[in-house]
């Protein structure tokens, strides 16, 4: 490669040391470049990165450099790296061992977590373990200081200022002298490091710098202090980041001490930096383990975000990076887009971190047909064996797709495959298992009448690589449609070794016209890391309104942090010219928890304004922009302030090319699969085209490290520095006929699913109100015709199939007062309504020349509060529908396009008129709320509208009757394999606390795959609210079914179709309709899960209930459930402290409950033996202590505390539950299941959850009963702001 204009003077080394891979990109004095490519693990050599500098200065200086002796660093200029150390570590649980010490009650703390369940269908709860061996409890207690306060002797506690600018009184002083004994034991044990985690230490880190001093003077080689490493609210987060770093740091030393005893003088002369999860360098010396989890990814951000946007035209760029098991989708529109919170491997890490979201979708991805649909992934091939064509006997995966179809040539990889690692590519072996796959859909396409020709290897292969096409394009959607951006506005920039063969196919598919791959796309995340900015942050925590009076405060803030960037890179050589910071301002709406971290650039600064810029304009402009509106008279909150230093190095590496004057030499034509069929298809070698060169498709490109496949009706160019530009075109029409399509099935699978997920993404923009906006306590969901369910999202288990129910009321019960224009609101037991807060809206859809609705749309949102006998409409004490709150049947919200705000408002205050009741307390929320919910039904209609105008409306809905039918199809096979294996006939019973049974008898018919669900003998309506509407029922047997069933399968209409569900009319499960409900929602839907999995025999009883707390006063309300103990299984114990089936509500934050609501929470932790005894034992419940301390009503409304969770086979039942009222004066009350009690300041209220049974005789012994393969290990990690949504969509 020809020399830069000016080179610099000695070595510079960029290094991306990934798990399989080390990309080396060197830039040698005089400016030649040199890229290299090696294994990460090689016996031959005992570092890659190492090796690869050796390699580089032994070519370039032409002196033999031996392997055994440490490298002469004298000509080395500097070295950058990025590394997946830390996250495999993580992902392996291969880090240092380590203690966790926490203030005592809360010893179990970061074991329950959120209290959330990760996959909410999996019955064996496998949530990653704790990274800690041990814990020690912490006597010491800092509590927030509350004006209204009135707990006994509090005037005598210390008062604290702390560093956010809120008091604190000290509860409890800090004890060293036993701490010390402890501290000492854990030493001899051999554990040297600590992670501290002391309850709002953020705010004042004194008792844990006092811990830390206490630990280092004993020994311990490394403590991470939570107030240092994330100084921000929530104590959760902060502690699984203190103990990722406590974990991990050690690691990545050894590691860098490994790495410097390779060259001469440990490299003390040479600047090292390593790139953070935030896309910014630091020193060496500075790099820990809670800012290195993305160290690897965050370099190619930074490589595509440089080399791809152009900033005169402001063309924001999707980065799609496609590797082996997965796919990486970010995005970049002048500014790094960071997430401040997110998971890995189960830990979530509240550092700045690109927003790289990942996904089941890479090269070595798994390939199935399933019930009649094509799935791709989650589970991955790995290396070894690797895919089918590495000849080791691996499954069929995209790479061999992609080789059956033409796009990979095999000529053109290393001979590396085979037992031997000696062989070509196999064409054939993947052939031959598409072969065979072929022949299996072909089989099962018989065998349900669908009469086709059969499906050659080519068509197959094809599917696949179209269905997997469509599952990366879900995420890039829910990264810019979601968040008010057009996925067609972008240009799409690929690297990574299997992106290239996806990139036309996939921006076409998202309306992309421009595909970006640079020329070291294969080696990028190394290149970026050339091209990086050196980055100091430094953050402190916040609690001070964004106001006049308080500008002072934060400009000092904002001053003394922007002086300690500079200082640090000023250390490290850089001018004041070089140096950049920019302040930010985590900010929110006060008594919302939805922050965004604000700069102020683009806002100068006003008289009413910080000196550091506008904030306010720059939060309510980005709020507006995320959520579509503002809330004006609302206060702003400043959780926290930052500033992000950037040294800017002002490296450029690129060498413009020269163009050829003469045609692009083919080096060989090929034939390649495309929709057409097979097309001739030339081949060019990348480094032999110029910048006056265009290949257009079809064509491949092959480079060294990848790839590109140029699809018909596209043009491949190269720009002046040799990096491929794609101009993308429409491509050939592809006519979708209404019969039966396996591969059409399993896109518009993912295309109607995509269509709610987004109804979704708008409800959750547009509503003010907690619950949905940040609970996100909603579903959305489309309809056929008939008002059967086609996809809803997203699965929240207790409204699975329940708004089926509600549509088909509408239709039966309007029928032709069905109009254009209309919209219904519903939240009627007997419409299908689960109970009343949950609000149905409802717009039917015409097309022209068709007298009724084509298809339905709905969203269904939790409201806060619609009135009844109680704030937040969940009395435990209710004994009619009317005392619940308004109710809706068929009630017109919008007629003939008009929102009927008039008509809505006095159905909201009507409760009033019952005796006792309100009407509703949060008025405006309510009606903000069910505009948000129209407007998801219209973001709904216009991506259907443009499915029909697309395919036509006979295909649509077509496709919506197939994907129901393909449910049907799974729920069938699950039918028959239980009949074959447990008989056709199984029964069961429970009963509720107060002796109401439920009872079940299925009879299962093993030839046609059905079943009759009958729950006659259950008892009879109760005088309570324990009674459960007919749709509680029905959503409890889908999430009963999809469990069973144990993959996905789309939830819809299709999976009751083989059952017949019979419940007797003014039953439990069918009461009167002015019989009472809430409690049939949160509590008898639990034991109805409870009773279908005993009639199954799959598992025991988990805790069976939702253990609902609510208190409040004139001032404050507060509810929440929590969590208890998980039932065992045939091959599994029962997880303990988490939330199970009909739920999965996260828990509030001990640190935001104290600071925001009068109470203080004691103890959280593990109610250790409340599991039920078996082969395998059932989870723990949990103990739960709130200390009140203001005047408030208590309200409980629980199950399980006479009648205890069962267990299975042997297997003992799980421990009742129990809420206990410990009085100031020492009298302690046992409360009882449901009661509404006054508390006063220093009353105690005491939760202990039920357990979960155990399974399998305690006395049989031996290994968890082995019935059944277990699930595929994921050997990815999902990751990113897409994922956390999804996560916090199933945890309600």
């Amino acid at each position: 490669m020809a020399a830069a204009a000016s080179g610099p003077g000695g070595f510079q080394f960029a290094i991306d040391r990934g798990g399989t891979f080390t990309d080396v990109f060197a830039r040698c004095p005089g400016g030649r470049v040199r890229v290299l490519k090696l294994l990460s693990e090689d016996p031959g050599y005992r570092d890659a990165p190492t090796e690869g500098i050796r390699r580089v200065l032994q070519e370039e200086r032409g002196v033999a450099v031996p392997r055994d002796r440490p490298l002469d660093a004298s000509g080395i200029e500097w070295i950058r790296m990025g590394t997946t150390v830390a996250t495999n570590a993580l992902l392996e649980r291969r880090g240092e061992r380590l203690a966790l010490l926490v203030t005592r009650g809360f010893r179990d703390l970061l074991h329950i977590g959120s209290q959330a369940r990760p996959r909410i269908f999996d019955l064996e709860v496998a949530v990653p373990e704790v990274l800690y061996e041990e814990v020690i409890e912490v006597d010491e207690r800092l509590i927030p200081h509350q004006p209204g306060c009135r707990l006994p002797g509090k005037e005598t506690l210390p008062l604290l200022e702390g560093s956010t600018g809120a008091s604190l009184l000290v509860q409890r002083p800090l004890e060293l002298s036993a701490l010390r004994r402890e501290l000492e034991g854990v030493l001899a044990r051999g554990i040297r490091s600590l992670a501290v985690l002391l309850l709002h230490s953020y705010a004042w880190p004194g008792h844990e710098e006092q811990v830390g001093a206490l630990a280092r003077e004993l020994g311990f080689r490394h403590v991470s202090l939570s107030s240092a490493v994330a100084a921000m609210v929530r104590a959760v987060p902060r502690g699984y980041t203190a103990c990722a770093d406590a974990y991990l740091t050690p690691c990545i030393h050894r590691y860098l001490e490994s790495f410097r005893a390779g060259f001469a003088h440990q490299l003390r002369e040479v600047p090292v930096l390593f790139m953070r999860s935030d896309g910014g360098l630091t020193p060496m010396q500075h790099f820990s383990g809670a800012r290195a989890i993305l160290s690897g990814p965050a370099g190619g951000v930074v490589g595509y975000a440089v080399t791809t946007y152009r900033r005169e035209d402001g063309q924001p760029v999707i980065g799609f990076d496609m590797g082996g098991t997965s796919t990486d989708v970010s995005r970049y529109a002048g500014e790094y887009e960071h997430v401040f919170e997110a998971s890995t491997a189960g830990v979530s890490i509240q550092a700045p971190q690109l927003d790289i979201n990942t996904v089941a979708a890479g090269g070595g991805s798994r390939l199935f047909f399933r019930s009649g649909l094509f799935v791709v992934g989650p589970e991955s091939a790995g290396a070894h064996p690797g895919p089918a064509c590495y000849r080791k006997g691996g499954p069929l995966t995209v790479t061999d797709a992609n080789l059956c179809l033409g796009r990979l040539l095999p000529e053109y990889f290393p001979r590396i495959f085979g037992p031997g690692e000696d062989q070509p590519l196999c064409r054939e072996t993947a052939a031959r298992a598409f072969r065979d796959l072929a022949a299996h859909i072909d089989a099962f396409q018989a065998g349900t009448g669908a009469a086709r020709q059969p499906l050659s290897v080519e068509e197959v292969a094809m599917g696949f690589v179209r269905v997997a096409n469509e599952a990366m394009c879900r995420p890039i959607r829910a990264l810019t449609q979601a968040r008010g951006h057009d996925a067609a506005r972008h240009a799409l920039a690929c690297f990574g070794g299997a992106g290239g063969q996806h990139a036309c196919a996939i921006a076409r598919a998202l309306g992309m016209s421009r595909v970006f791959i640079h020329k070291y796309s294969g080696i990028l995340s190394a290149y970026g890391l050339a091209l990086a900015d050196v980055v100091h942050e430094a953050q402190t925590p916040c609690a001070l309104r964004y106001e006049p009076d308080a500008f002072p405060r934060l400009d000092q803030r904002i001053a003394a942090l922007e002086r300690e960037c500079r200082d640090a890179l000023q250390a490290q050589g850089f001018t004041g010219e070089q140096i950049r910071t920019e302040a930010f301002l985590h900010l929110r709406y006060q008594g919302t928890d939805c922050a965004l971290m604000c700069s102020a650039k683009g806002h100068p600064p006003t008289p009413q304004s910080c000196r550091a810029g506008d904030f306010h304009a720059a939060f309510t402009s980005r709020y507006l922009t995320e959520f579509g509106f503002t809330i004006p008279d609302r206060p702003v909150m400043v959780d926290d302030v930052r500033v992000r230093g950037t040294g800017s190095s002002g490296i450029s590496c690129e060498t413009p090319l020269a163009p050829s004057g003469k045609p692009a030499r083919v080096e060989t034509v090929t034939r390649c699969y495309f929709e057409e069929g097979y097309l001739e298809t030339p081949v060019f070698l990348l480094e032999e085209l110029a910048c006056d060169h265009a290949v257009p498709g079809p064509a491949i490109i092959i480079d060294k490290n990848s790839t590109i496949v140029v699809e018909p009706g596209c043009t491949a160019s190269l720009t002046r520095f040799g990096d491929v530009c794609i101009a993308v075109g429409s491509g050939p029409p592809r006519p979708v006929g209404p019969h039966l399509d396996a591969v059409q099935l399993s896109i518009f699978s993912h295309r109607f699913m995509s269509i709610a997920e987004q109804m979704g993404r708008i409800l959750q923009r547009t509503a003010i109100s907690t619950n949905i906006k940040e609970r996100l306590d909603f579903s959305c969901a489309l309809f056929g015709p008939d008002g059967g369910l086609v996809s809803n999202a997203p699965h929240i288990p207790v409204h699975l199939g329940a708004m089926q129910e509600t549509v088909q009321f509408q239709i039966c019960n309007l029928g032709d007062d069905l109009r254009e224009g209309d919209v219904i609101l519903s939240n009627h037991p007997c419409a299908g309504g689960s109970h009343l807060p949950d609000l149905t809206v409802i717009t039917p859809v015409f097309w022209p020349g068709m007298p009724k609705p084509v298809f339905f749309v709905a969203s269904r949102g939790h409201h806060a509060d619609i009135g009844g006998i109680t704030p937040g409409s969940m009395p435990p004490h209710s004994k009619a529908l009317r005392e619940e709150g308004a109710v809706f049947v068929s009630f017109k919200l919008v007629k003939d396009g008009v929102f009927q705000e008039e008509a809505v408002t006095a159905a909201l205050m009507a409760p009033s008129r019952v005796p006792g009741c309100s009407g509703s307390r949060n008025l405006q929320d309510n009606l903000s709320d069910l505009r948000a919910q129209v407007a998801a039904n219209q973001k709904g209609i216009q991506l259907v509208t443009e499915l029909i105008r697309l395919h036509g409306l006979p295909v649509v809905q077509a496709y919506m009757a197939h994907i129901q039918a393909n449910a049907e199809v799974a729920v069938r096979e699950m039918l028959k394999g239980f009949a074959a294996r447990w008989g056709t006939a199984v029964e069961a019973e429970d009963r509720m606390d107060d002796g109401s049974p439920i009872r079940l008898r299925v009879q299962v018919d093993p030839r046609e795959g059905s079943a009759v669900f009958d729950f006659s003998g259950s008892g009879p309506e109760v005088y309570g609210n324990c009674n459960a509407p007919r749709a509680i029922t029905l959503s409890a047997l889908i999430y009963c079914l999809r469990c069973m069933v144990g993959q996905d399968i789309p939830l819809n209409q299709g999976c009751l179709a083989p059952v017949r569900v019979l419940i007797p009319k003014g039953s439990i499960l069918d009461p009167s309709p002015e019989a009472a409900v809430v409690g049939g929602n949160v509590l008898t839907s639990q034991r109805v899960v409870d009773v279908i999995f005993r009639a199954f025999g799959v598992c025991a009883a988990s805790q069976g209930c939702m253990n609902n707390v609510t208190f409040g006063n004139e001032r404050v309300g507060y509810y929440e459930t929590v969590a208890g103990g998980a039932g065992a299984g045939p091959r599994w114990h029962g997880r303990s402290g988490v939330h199970t089936h009909m739920t999965n509500t996260r828990i509030t934050d001990p640190e935001i409950l104290e600071q925001r609501y009068p109470v203080v929470l004691q103890r959280f932790e593990l109610r250790r033996g409340s599991g039920g005894a078996g082969r395998c034992r059932g989870g723990d419940g949990v103990i739960r202590e709130l200390l009140f301390r203001e005047d408030v009503v208590l309200s409980v409304l629980s199950e399980r505390r006479a009648v205890r969770p069962y267990g299975l086979r042997g297997g003992g039942p799980g421990a009742p539950g129990l809420n206990l009222l410990l009085r100031r004066d020492g009298r302690t009350i046992n409360l009882g299941a449901k009661t509404s009690v006054p508390v006063e300041p220093g009353d105690v209220f005491r939760l202990q959850t039920p357990g979960g049974g155990g399974f399998g005789s305690p006395e049989d012994g031996g290994d968890p009963e082995d019935t059944a393969e277990p699930p595929a290990p994921r050997s990815f990690a999902e990751r990113g702001s897409v994922f956390e949504y999804r996560r916090a969509q199933e945890t309600v």
